[in-house]
């Protein structure tokens, strides 16, 4: 059975137990997800080969994803770990009581919990300069999203622009309620490009995190 077949037929069982007036309780239905998606994996472990399993072991699941969905996946690790958190238990919780988990919503049904599960802390270690702040005198790459209409699914338009950061802030707070975590005020950034021309780029961390990226080796400019 695959993830989603799992899924479906425990929603399908828990209905059931509701109508007969058996419900039953989120840790019952916690620990029957986990049996079953730990049977999964060991079966699936069972059925490889020493190599295929080596080469598995080694796999890492966030090069499954796309820059925006690995974007996603880290800044929602990052906020669950600033709350003191378990990322995979908050999508779990979610899971169980039929809530939508927001942005991390597409990516937990496009790959599944099993896929999610494979995650471990050296996995996200290996992007975690994804996540690191800006200071000026960076290079990066913003996309050409920034001023032109180019719709989220269609990288055929989207193009990429080497700059340089020249100066970063952040927007005055009114009304702050002394909460930390997304309430934080967003951050623009002024970036100059190969041309002298520059361009200030509004909630760099938050809604434009999507259209920059960090500049790699091959990319950067010669001379």
């Amino acid at each position: 059975m695959t993830p989603t077949e799992i899924e479906a037929t425990l929603r399908e069982a828990f209905g059931t137990c509701d109508a007969i007036g058996y419900p039953l309780e989120a840790v019952q239905k916690q620990v029957l997800l986990q049996a079953l998606l730990g049977e999964l994996q060991s079966s699936e472990a069972a059925g490889g080969s020493a190599e295929g399993a080596g080469e598995a072991d080694l796999a890492n699941p966030l090069d499954d994803l796309t820059f925006e969905e690995r974007q996603i996946l880290l800044h929602f690790i990052q906020n669950q770990n600033r709350e003191n958190s378990s990322w995979k238990a908050q999508l779990l919780n979610d899971w169980l009581h039929n809530r939508d988990s927001g942005k991390m919503q597409v990516l937990r049904q496009r790959y599944g919990l099993q896929w999610l599960e494979k995650i471990q802390p050296s996995h996200i270690a290996v992007y975690a300069d994804e996540l690191t702040n800006l200071k000026v005198g960076d290079r990066i790459e913003v996309s050409n999203r920034l001023w032109e209409w180019v719709q989220n699914d269609d990288s055929s338009n989207q193009e990429w622009f080497v700059c340089t950061v020249i100066h970063l802030s952040e927007a005055a707070t009114e009304g702050d309620d002394g909460e930390q975590g997304d309430d934080r005020p967003p951050t623009s950034c002024t970036v100059q490009f190969e041309n002298g021309m520059e361009y200030a780029i509004q909630g760099i961390y938050e809604w434009n995190r999507y259209n920059w990226r960090w500049v790699k080796e091959g990319n950067t400019p010669s001379g």
